[in-house]
């Protein structure tokens, strides 16, 4: 017995899955067509996924963004829960990655439920804003470029409502958090942003050891 968070290792992880993981047929696919790419890495753990939809349910969220949307995994777990006319704007800049992304949407039947924009996501989030988005929309998950991180969050509170949630993927980097030496710009922006968020004000917080370190923010 232990008060702190279990260390999972691949035994106890395949059983975590076993007992728990509800992927339809198509998040099925999608997961292991992608596992054949070179930037698998980038896919979230399944069962990040279904967390994901579940606090989409539990918010009953009808209007989100997603900032990152690699073959469209994270989207697909979040759209299927949706009701019918929820939506959700992706914002990625990759071509190839989305038309994966595409084919699965389609085949599930939420492609209608999706807007995919591609472009870089600092201008389509801050065109949404000056369009009149303030305050609209439920949810918004960040799995991008980490040093863009920052920006997105700060653009990401502009469009939340009041009680909205911001979740940011990555933010324990595989343990690179720890290295305090490092030069990398990536860990530098994460380690920046998780010691920012941690006194930021406007926000209600908690860091999860769900996938590659999932931050949850409240919009106050």
């Amino acid at each position: 017995m232990s008060n702190r968070t279990l260390v999972l290792d691949d035994a106890l992880y395949d059983y975590l899955c076993r007992v728990s993981l509800r992927e339809t047929p198509w998040q099925r696919q999608l997961r292991e067509e992608t596992a054949t790419l070179e930037m698998a890495r980038m896919q979230i753990a399944p069962e990040q996924g279904q967390f994901m939809a579940l606090l989409v349910k539990l918010m009953g969220a009808q209007q989100i963004i997603e900032v990152g949307t690699f073959t469209g995994y994270s989207a697909l777990s979040m759209a299927q829960v949706l009701p019918e006319d929820g939506k959700i704007l992706c914002c990625d800049v990759s071509a190839e990655w989305t038309a994966i992304a595409q084919r699965y949407w389609q085949a599930a039947g939420v492609l209608q439920r999706i807007e995919l924009v591609l472009a870089p996501a600092e201008e389509t989030l801050s065109a949404r804003l000056k369009a009149g988005g303030a305050g609209q929309y439920d949810l918004m998950f960040i799995d991008a470029d980490k040093t863009g991180y920052a920006e997105y969050v700060e653009l990401g509170l502009a469009l939340l409502r009041p009680g909205g949630l911001l979740l940011l993927d990555n933010t324990l980097w595989s343990g690179r958090v720890l290295d305090a030496q490092t030069s990398d710009l990536d860990t530098r922006a994460l380690q920046a942003l998780n010691k920012a968020l941690l006194h930021d004000e406007r926000i209600d917080l908690s860091l999860l050891p769900v996938g590659d370190g999932l931050t949850l923010c409240r919009k106050r």
